[in-house]
């Protein structure tokens, strides 16, 4: 399964809604943290981890998508 920057924006906002920050309103900056904070993780996941697989056929070491 690839990794989805709007699925991850979507549980840090129920995240923060369930301890109490409200996403919605004027003022609220919830839903641009959460877009900030999923966009950053899943960029450097997606270049920086790697998986090694060490037995079988499809032994070698890969990226994360």
């Amino acid at each position: 399964m690839a990794l989805s920057k709007s699925s991850l924006k979507g549980r840090i906002i129920s995240e923060m809604e369930g301890i109490g920050f409200k996403s919605t309103g004027q003022y609220s900056w919830v839903e641009e943290l959460a877009e900030a904070l999923a966009n950053a993780v899943v960029d450097e996941v997606q270049q920086n981890a790697q998986v090694p697989v060490t037995s079988g056929s499809s032994a070698g070491t890969y990226q994360v998508e």
